[in-house]
C-alpha cells in the first residue's frame, strides 16, 4: 500500500500549503471571527468604494449610530479600517485590502459547491 503524503491534497494530489504555527493560526481564527458579523462586512463593501464618516454610513446602511460605531471599533482594533480626522470629522478607509481577496474566495467557493451539490441533486 502506497504511504500517502499528508501535505497533498487527497483528491488532487497537489501540495498544499505548510502547516501553521500555532500563533499564526488564532491571529487567521481572530480575522475570521471578525469578518463573521454581517453588518462589519456591509461596512467593509461600504468603504471599499471609499472612505466615509459615521453619518455617511448610518445613513447608506440604515443601522443605528451606536452599532456602527461599535462595528468600526471591533474593524479598527482588529487593523483592517483605519481612520483620520478631517477637521471634525473622523474618516474611516480600508487599511487591509487582503479582506476583499478573502471575501471574493469564499464567494467563489461557495458559489462551486452550490453548484456541485445541485449537479448531485438532479443526478439523483
Amino acid at each position: 500500500m502506497p504511504k500517502i503524503d499528508s501535505r497533498k491534497n487527497r483528491r488532487t494530489g497537489r501540495s498544499t500549503h505548510s502547516p501553521l504555527g500555532t500563533q499564526q493560526l488564532t491571529a487567521v481564527a481572530g480575522l475570521f471571527g471578525v469578518l463573521s458579523e454581517s453588518s462589519r462586512l456591509q461596512i467593509l463593501q461600504q468603504l471599499g468604494d471609499g472612505p466615509l464618516g459615521v453619518g455617511e454610513l448610518v445613513r447608506k446602511l440604515r443601522m443605528k449610530q451606536a452599532n456602527v460605531s461599535k462595528q468600526l471599533g471591533i474593524l479598527l482594533s482588529a487593523g483592517i479600517i483605519a481612520r483620520e480626522r478631517d477637521g471634525n470629522r473622523v474618516i474611516y478607509f480600508i487599511d487591509m485590502p487582503l479582506v476583499f481577496d478573502l471575501c471574493r474566495l469564499v464567494c467563489s467557493g461557495m458559489a462551486t459547491h452550490a453548484a456541485r451539490r445541485a449537479a448531485t441533486l438532479v443526478a439523483v
